[in-house]
């Protein structure tokens, strides 16, 4: 029997709606439950009722060291049950389930350190000429909209759930109708951990209306949003017709630039790892090589070797590096960019078609790929979010450079050297919101993660988030300027 999963909402769970969307197990093709499809007239009762729980001051007046109390409360209990959040992920979005226990054993640690920062987190007394005390204070948003992904259901969610709340706001979240269980299941555990009914809503739905219904209220004080620069293009007009600030995280081509005093064995590795995590689904994917010629060919011949040797399986398997892609239609888009790229003269190494790896021959699988092509190709330019990797031949230091600012895209970017100045030159001259060198996909919580260009606006992770989801307050305290009136010669100047 397949399960039915509703909205949360103010503190319940909501009942089903009439009509309902199936969510799909990727790497069987597998009905796993059903989700409410939420309608406009539901959005406007959640909306207005998240707007009399933020000014009930609830949540938005309590102490932090109260916010502290429930965050941490709900950290503890998210760690107790994180192997059935693992298993759930696993089924929902195809990825092993060796990737998720890795991940998600991560996820709490946003709970504690937003958690840390509502205690600790001080305002300021700015400089003011005169005898005036100028204080400034961060006061919460309101109602915020958060809409979240189905590549990292749980983890992206909670980035944006943790540093919303801990700063006071009231939370509407909306994740994707491909992978959002594990989401809807936060509701009943926060509600555990003591946040009072209403803090959290959950609402699913398809994003072409629920998550346009969401982002249209002209009573929400702000949008977070992890999508495509499409999604962002439809809400963006709106969201400023209603003076609603966003915060949005839309993608990347992230560039893994290779340097000779980098041992191959291990720049292999560093791109299959790059590259391949959870099949290229992720914003930060490495998902173009940039190799320097001095080590190319024998890069080229070591990467296909391994590559071929990637182990594409069941997700539940504790052998399988590569699962599944989440839908037939990720299927049809990396086939479309390895017809494109074949087109514009690129060269299959390996990969390159669809596969039927269990024994079911069911799920959405597609061969891990690699693709020697030029830097003006379709590939080494757009996102694929597939297991599909660029490989481009880079003759110099100056031409990984450019290569790697040469899209559109300005997330991630990582450096491999061994040569310390080199590292950091290149890493200064990159232009991306995170470098990493000698790594990838490395997060924390107190590290800000966002992007330039048109991989989006504004920052999660950090003080930085935490402050996005408040506003200032200036108080002006007067205890000795004397006052000035109409009749006065002169006008002192700080009368502004």
């Amino acid at each position: 029997m397949v399960i039915h999963q509703s909205n949360w909402i103010d503190g319940q769970e909501a009942p089903p709606t009439a009509t309902t969307i199936p969510v799909i197990n990727p790497a069987t093709e597998q009905s796993l439950a059903t989700i409410n499809a939420t309608s406009s007239e539901a959005v406007n009762e959640i909306i207005t009722a998240s707007w009399k729980t933020f000014h009930s001051g609830v949540w938005s007046k309590k102490d932090p060291s109260d916010r502290f109390t429930v965050l941490s409360k709900a950290s503890t209990l998210l760690r107790s049950r994180i192997n059935e959040f693992i298993a759930l992920e696993t089924a929902q979005t195809g990825r092993p389930i060796r990737e998720m226990r890795t991940q998600l054993a991560r996820v709490p640690e946003w709970l504690d350190y937003f958690a840390s920062l509502a205690r600790v987190h001080e305002g300021r007394v700015t400089p003011f000429k005169g005898a005036v005390t100028n204080t400034l204070t961060r006061i919460p948003l309101g109602v915020v909209v958060l809409i979240t992904p189905y590549n990292h259901p749980l983890l992206i969610a909670m980035k944006k759930i943790a540093a919303a709340l801990a700063a006071g706001n009231v939370v509407i979240v909306k994740p994707s109708e491909l992978a959002p269980l594990s989401v809807l299941k936060l509701g009943a555990l926060f509600k555990e951990a003591g946040l009072p009914d209403g803090v959290l809503q959950i609402v699913s739905g398809y994003g072409r209306e629920t998550g346009k219904y969401l982002c249209e209220q002209p009573n929400i004080s702000k949008i977070d949003l992890t999508g495509g620069i499409a999604t962002y293009r439809a809400i963006a007009p709106v969201a400023a017709m209603n003076m609603v600030p966003v915060t949005a995280e839309l993608g990347g081509k992230a560039p893994v630039c290779l340097f000779p005093s980098m041992d191959v064995e291990t720049a292999v590795k560093a791109a299959l790892f790059a590259g391949f995590i959870a099949s290229g689904q992720t914003c930060v994917t490495g998902s173009r090589l940039l190799v320097h010629q001095d080590i190319y060919d024998t890069f080229k011949t070591l990467l296909e070797k391994r590559v071929r040797a990637l182990r594409v399986g069941a997700p539940t398997d504790e052998k399988t590096q590569i699962g599944s892609v989440i839908s037939a239609a990720a299927i049809e888009r990396c086939e479309s960019f390895v017809s494109r790229a074949t087109a514009e003269g690129g060269t299959i190494l390996c990969g390159g078609t669809k596969l039927h790896p269990t024994p079911s021959g069911k799920g959405f699988f597609f061969a891990p790929t690699i693709i020697e092509t030029h830097s003006a190709s379709d590939l080494a330019n757009n996102e694929v979010f597939g297991p599909v990797l660029a490989l481009i031949k880079c003759a110099d230091e100056d031409e990984i450079i450019r290569v790697a600012n040469g899209t559109a895209y300005a997330l991630g970017a990582s450096v491999w050297s061994n040569d310390f100045t080199q590292a950091h030159r290149v890493a200064d001259r990159i232009e991306a919101g995170i470098v990493w060198i000698n790594g990838h996909h490395l997060n924390d919580p107190s590290s800000p993660w966002g992007g330039f260009k048109e991989s989006g606006l504004g920052k999660e992770n950090g003080v930085e988030a935490y402050e996005g989801y408040t506003k200032v307050k200036s108080t002006v305290m007067n205890y000795g300027v004397k006052p000035v009136w109409f009749d006065d010669e002169v006008v002192d100047a700080r009368y502004g």
